[in-house]
């Protein structure tokens, strides 16, 4: 097949690629993407939008649980898991077939296959037909990750699931390991465990969610635990024995082994850059743990070879992968982007209770020599938070105490992963203390309690 040339190829049609497909058909380029399984990658089809759904689903049922509180009558409330799920799959479905709607819309030529370069500029596409060549001079790739597996806890889909058998379940489970305590981890423990799963999680490091505040994590431990979760923290699963219907978990935890009986596991130790079979090393591409190493404008260091999202390392996360994707087309078209700052990006957790936080945590803002000063303001002091029945949660606030600049904010409770774009458009501005103060929130709304926390950090805190 004759080759076709372009001025970028992007190779991966996920929250980054198909992004930077799209900022970089904007800007009067000619684009083609190549993707091998889904439009919308991982994030819509088995990520970031099903996860949600399902989570909402949990959520309406827990409310509908609630519903004597707020007055109302609910009888004999049960759930459907396979309506649940077929929810979920019918939202991704929707969001994928957008995605195809948007490379149509802005004349992006889309080849479904699976890539490789096979020298500079080059990338060659293996399809159901046979071989496509492309040529450009710049090329993204946004290649995406997946799910770690460790040896001997691999995935088999019927006993131990990934992600995306999760999203998919053969069956509800009754009883329940979560092997990791991650976004991914706590996401599916929280939907299966309010669904009526007996569910433990496991985590190796001292805390669980280990990246965000230690005061955050202590607090989700405690809901967690309230709602009947059994969270293991500093501990390890050492094996898995598979029976009939039945894994037997091997966990070290205090220096002792101890083995437990469960239907099902779920496996959420982390993630994998796809870097194999793209030819980069010939390139002479760095690749670091299964990462490409870049510059902070996604650089590889080979001429007109970019990597964003996941392949290109931490935070890994959707809407980092889209920033950078916009970032690298404005560069290509000769613009003169600002660097994405890993710091300035909010990480959101759809548990129950939600986590959301920004910047730098109280640990790392010591650490780092700052002199901080720190405010805190609990759901219970606000009126809104109780009028919605979510009265547990609280909102954490750390700034430089001798500049007022705001060094991160860390919150957990009733929709705070709305809340948080506050404080990220404060970072983005350079905000400090008091344009903070000085701003009026609206009443009676969740985001006083963002006010309420700064004033907290200075002695001034009105309702508490």
């Amino acid at each position: 097949m004759a080759s076709q040339g372009f001025d970028v190829i992007v190779i991966g049609a996920g929250p980054g690629g198909y992004v930077a497909a799209i900022r970089a058909a904007q800007l009067g380029l000619k684009v083609a993407i190549v993707e091998r399984e889904h439009m919308g990658g991982i994030c819509l089809n088995w990520g970031c939008i099903p996860t949600k759904a399902m989570l909402r689903s949990a959520e309406v049922f827990h409310l509908m649980q609630r519903a004597r509180e707020f007055g109302l009558k609910a009888e004999g409330i049960g759930h459907d898991l396979d309506a649940v799920v077929k929810r979920s799959r019918d939202v991704a479905k929707q969001l994928s077939g957008g995605v195809a709607h948007l490379m149509k819309k802005n004349k992006i030529t889309v080849v479904m296959g699976t890539a490789s370069l096979p020298a500079r500029g080059r990338v060659s596409v293996r399809t159901d037909k046979g071989t496509e060549e492309l040529t450009a001079k710049n090329i993204i790739l946004a290649t995406g990750a997946r799910a770690r597996e460790l040896p001997g806890l691999e995935a088999d889909g019927d006993l131990v699931w990934t992600y995306k058998h999760a999203l998919v379940p053969p069956r509800m489970p009754k009883k329940l390991l979560v092997i990791g305590s991650g976004a991914i981890g706590i996401e599916f423990a929280s939907f299966y465990n309010t669904l009526g799963a007996e569910t433990t999680v496991v985590e190796v490091m001292e805390r669980i969610l280990p990246v965000e505040d230690a005061e955050i994590s202590a607090f989700a431990k405690k809901a967690f635990t309230r709602q009947g979760m059994k969270i293991m923290e500093k501990a390890m699963v050492k094996q898995l024995d598979r029976g009939k219907g039945t894994v037997t978990a091997h966990i070290e935890a205090g220096g002792k082994v101890e083995q437990h009986a469960f239907d099902t596991v779920i496996s959420a130790v982390g993630i994998v850059g796809n870097t194999e079979g793209l030819g980069l090393e010939a390139l002479g591409v760095k690749v670091d743990r299964t990462h490409v190493v870049t510059d902070e404008y996604c650089r590889t260091g080979v001429d007109g070879l970019y990597a964003i999202g996941d392949i290109a390392g931490a935070p890994w996360l959707a809407h980092k992968a889209s920033h950078e994707g916009v970032m690298v087309a404005e560069l290509i078209a000769g613009g003169h982007p600002h660097p994405v700052k890993p710091e300035s990006i909010a990480g959101c957790t759809y548990c129950h209770p939600q986590v959301a936080s920004v910047g730098l945590t109280e640990a790392k803002a010591r650490e780092k020599g700052h002199e901080i000063k720190v405010g805190r303001f609990p759901f219970i002091g606000n009126g809104k938070a109780i009028a919605l029945g979510e009265a547990e949660g609280m909102i954490k606030t750390v700034f430089d105490a001798k500049t007022g600049e705001l060094l991160g904010a860390h919150m957990i409770g009733a929709e705070v992963t709305e809340l948080i774009q506050g404080y990220v458009v404060g970072r983005q501005l350079e905000t400090t203390e008091e344009d903070l103060m000085n701003t009026v929130f609206p009443h009676p709304t969740l985001s006083e309690m963002m006010h309420e926390s700064v004033l907290d950090a200075y002695g001034r805190a009105i309702h508490i």
